[in-house]
């Protein structure tokens, strides 16, 4: 595993947000959702992700996700992704969301 220097981790914008929605995606190649996530201050962001494995869309609304935030926004399945939800993905590779075991503050950033 390749180290990296405080600084290179302190570049990536990790912040958390809240579902506000999660509708599937018809033009995903592989199942996915359309997640709008309000992340305070920095306003609602779109996502596209792969999350159809273990969570139904009713299940992710307000549930409190991790999202990089400063990757320059790409267009995924014919919608405009604005931000990284982060998971990892278990055996079966089904992402399972990062998440928090009590509420934060939508755009709070992971320390």
């Amino acid at each position: 595993m390749a180290h990296i220097e405080w600084d290179d981790f302190q570049r990536v914008e990790l912040r958390v947000g809240t579902v506000l929605s999660a509708e599937p995606n018809p033009k995903a190649q592989k199942p996915a959702y359309v997640l709008q996530v309000d992340l305070g201050e920095f306003g609602v962001k779109t996502s596209s992700a792969q999350l159809t494995g273990h969570y139904r869309s009713a299940e992710l609304v307000g549930r409190q996700v991790l999202c990089v935030c400063n990757f320059a926004p790409k267009r995924i399945a014919g919608i405009r992704s604005e931000v990284l939800v982060t998971g990892v993905y278990d055996a079966e590779q089904k992402v399972v969301l990062a998440s928090f075991d009590k509420p934060l503050p939508n755009g709070a950033r992971l320390a």
